[in-house]
């Protein structure tokens, strides 16, 4: 459930913005997602008019889901890898659909190329064919291992995950999407802009996935001690839900052409940091770190610069840390 003190804050940063969306046609690929969900909840208190059609596996689970939001948009059955074409002169399309999970890349991770390249390179075609604008979610990842010594990466870092290591299926298949999106630009005319999305905190994040700060809570919620199955010593930072639809929605409005923007906190944390921290304000009883080898493809740091967002666009992270910490933990049953 999403807190409803977040709502006026969202509705209040992009009212300045919702006038430009009056009247758009939007297509949305991973709207029911946990970033779709947060910026259609966004959208439904918009007051201009606004036709969005969603692609969906399974639009009646969403319905029991998000009654609210059911009945306020029309649904595309399909999977971004075979999705029929849809039907309407789209002026906007927002392209998430991703399956990010570690499980596909560890077992699969051909597939997971193909659906980040295959899907985007479907949606430039609609955008290119509806002349439409798209929002493009990629991933912090596409900077590859963050250096030590770079405390907050920028977008013009040019790093770049192992091209040998099959770890990379994601964070290659975002950088070889984003070149797409170059290429359409180009060849094509398709005004395309960027979100690199990093770590993210909030009501609707799945607890039991692969993310450390979802597991943390559970485990605390559940009057477990945390566990931290790795050395801790890895750096994230979290961005609140509630800015991230802000940020979102300001991107796919206001962003420049072209332009690719990360998405992110920039109040940087240790995974053992986190650990403690989230015991402390959640009364778990203990944190224990295992040290075992971590399985992931970044096992350092992995935190953005967001000043050219925030000097260009004039977004900002409102809700820190301890905050975002406290409001997943009380969506999710918890109390103080």
């Amino acid at each position: 459930m999403i807190p409803q003190t977040d709502l006026p804050a969202i509705d209040a940063a992009l009212a300045p913005l919702w006038p430009r969306l009056d009247g758009a046609r939007l297509f949305f690929t991973g709207g029911t997602g946990f970033i779709g969900r947060w910026m259609l909840e966004a959208l439904a208190r918009a007051p201009v008019r606004v036709d969005v059609t969603l692609l969906s596996r399974d639009p009646a689970a969403f319905a029991a889901r998000a009654p609210h939001l059911a009945g306020r948009f029309t649904f595309l059955r399909g999977d971004i890898q075979s999705c029929p074409a849809p039907q309407g002169d789209f002026t906007h399309i927002i392209h998430g659909a991703t399956d990010a999970s570690a499980a596909l890349t560890a077992h699969d991770p051909r597939c997971m190329f193909d659906t980040i390249l295959d899907g985007t390179r479907a949606m430039l075609d609609l955008a290119s064919d509806r002349q439409a604008r798209l929002l493009f979610m990629s991933s912090g990842a596409v900077y590859g291992v963050q250096p030590w010594d770079v405390t907050h990466v920028a977008e013009d870092w040019i790093g770049a995950p192992s091209i040998r290591d099959p770890k990379s299926a994601y964070a290659e298949g975002k950088r070889a999407a984003e070149t797409l999106c170059a290429i359409y630009a180009h060849q094509f005319g398709v005004e395309a802009v960027t979100a690199r999305i990093f770590a993210l905190l909030g009501p609707l994040l799945s607890l039991d996935t692969h993310f450390a700060a979802g597991n943390f809570i559970r485990d605390a919620i559940a009057g477990r001690a945390i566990e931290v199955q790795g050395s801790g010593q890895a750096v994230r930072s979290y961005l609140y839900a509630a800015d991230l639809a802000i940020w979102m929605w300001t991107l796919l409005i206001a962003g420049d052409r072209g332009a690719a923007y990360n998405v992110g906190s920039e109040q940087a944390v240790s995974i053992a940091d986190l650990a403690r921290r989230t015991a402390r304000l959640l009364g778990a009883p203990d944190v224990r770190i295992l040290g075992r080898p971590d399985p992931g493809w970044n096992p350092g740091r992995y935190v953005p610069s967001t000043a050219l967002a925030r000097e260009t666009l004039g977004v900002s992270a409102t809700v820190d840390l301890d905050e975002a910490i406290r409001r997943t933990a009380a969506s999710n049953g918890w109390t103080p």
